[in-house]
């Protein structure tokens, strides 16, 4: 978007006469606007060589979502490899990419060291000269955030979540292979990786920015502090202490807080910047991204948006009334969610599935729209891949077509 520009330059008491006589120098020009309208700018920069290819003629705020491309700033030179874990059917794929990554393209393949220790894997010597050539790491110890140029994912839509899960910042561009179950999230298929492969690090692919969001869960901790008398002796009565823990998450589907084992309803407080808008009666809330309203939000009765909407979804899971319908929200606000004060038990929250946890009175769940997005390359570009997952995956609108009326039926 370009807006325009005045420049006011200050006024100087030796230059100008009386206080009357000065004027402000307007000067004009035009300046691109990095911030969007509904939410914070995402990160362009994708991991260490990988960035958006500008478009010049991108003057309109609305941008068409096929014309985001990708480039590198340098040749690719590492990889990183997910694959599903205890699935032997992924294998001989994963063999075979590997070979090709290392002995045709000459990339450096970082893989995860529990990959290697599969007995399929480490008793195969034939592929053993492969893996020495390898980079491991593991998850939660070793950061590879500025290691790894791209990423690719061999599985279904949950390794895609778990390549997310690894990058807390700017995430390298992804490129996912549909060999799981459902592969809404996985364009590519494995039959011909070999071209597909050599167009991707040769530059200009397609992208669609998968938007995250930053959760960071306040937990309140409560911690009795024993008294000691003149004697040494401890107390049993002392005085309850209060501290906090952060914990922050990058979530590419969906936050969801749900009652947990118990039989009562959740009840938990809903604020938008600040504001309380609603209390949540039911087995709980979801909050996702566009990408996570075609996963758990769907199937709560949620519409699905496309991934370059900026926008959070929030879908009640079974409320406890008949009014209470999935809403969106720009993408730029925050969200927080806290037990209601008489609320009958604790809630859990989770993250894409994953790190669940329990939710107390004092707790809170603060959500908004991350900086850095999954860039997510496609197979043909944003909108012909999501309705195509649509009608492969969900089967979108499928149905009998009605019988044709010719003139003869029509006098009936």
């Amino acid at each position: 978007l370009l807006c325009r520009c005045i420049q006011i330059n200050p006024r100087q008491d030796s230059a100008w006469g009386p206080e009357d006589d000065w004027k402000p120098q307007v000067t004009d020009h035009e300046v691109s606007r990095t911030q969007s309208l509904h939410g914070p700018s995402p990160v362009t920069t994708f991991g260490p060589k990988a960035c958006m290819l500008q478009n010049p003629h991108a003057v309109m705020h609305i941008q068409d979502p096929a014309s985001q491309r990708l480039t590198w700033n340098k040749p690719p030179t590492s990889v990183l490899v997910i694959k599903k874990i205890r699935d032997a059917s992924l294998l001989q794929p994963f063999k075979e990419l590997c070979v090709f990554l290392t002995e045709v393209k000459n990339l450096l393949v970082y893989v995860e060291k529990k990959v290697l220790e599969d007995p399929a894997i480490s008793g195969d010597e034939n592929f053993g000269a492969i893996t020495k050539k390898f980079c491991t790491f593991r998850e939660d110890l070793d950061d590879i955030s500025n290691r790894v140029d791209f990423i690719i994912c061999l599985g279904g839509d949950g390794t895609l979540l778990y390549a997310s899960s690894l990058f807390q910042e700017s995430v390298p561009p992804v490129m996912a292979f549909h060999l799981g179950s459902l592969g809404f999230l996985t364009p590519f298929k494995f039959d011909t990786y070999q071209s597909q492969l050599t167009q991707i690090i040769e530059g200009n692919a397609a992208i669609v920015l998968r938007s995250r969001l930053r959760v960071r869960v306040l937990k309140e901790n409560w911690e009795k502090k024993a008294r000691v008398d003149e004697k040494g002796i401890i107390l049993t009565n002392g005085d309850v202490e209060s501290s906090r823990k952060a914990m922050e998450y990058q979530v590419l589907n969906e936050v969801v807080v749900d009652r947990g084992p118990s039989s009562y309803l959740s009840n938990v407080d809903l604020f938008l910047d600040g504001h309380l808008i609603t209390t949540v009666q039911g087995d709980g809330v979801i909050v996702s991204t566009p990408t996570g309203s075609t996963a758990y939000a769907v199937a709560a009765g949620a519409s699905m948006i496309h991934p370059n909407v900026p926008a959070i979804m929030i879908t009640p899971i079974c409320p406890h009334s008949l009014s209470f319908r999935p809403i969106v929200v720009p993408a730029g606000v925050e969200l927080k969610i806290m037990l209601s004060r008489d609320a009958r038990n604790t809630a859990w929250v989770s993250f894409d599935g994953r790190k669940r946890q329990e939710i107390c009175h004092g707790d809170s769940i603060t959500i908004t729209t991350s900086c850095f997005p999954v860039p997510s390359i496609c197979f043909r570009d944003p909108v012909n891949d999501w309705f195509e997952s649509l009608a492969q995956c969900l089967h979108w609108n499928v149905r009998k077509k009605q019988n044709y009326l010719s003139s003869e039926d029509e006098d009936f």
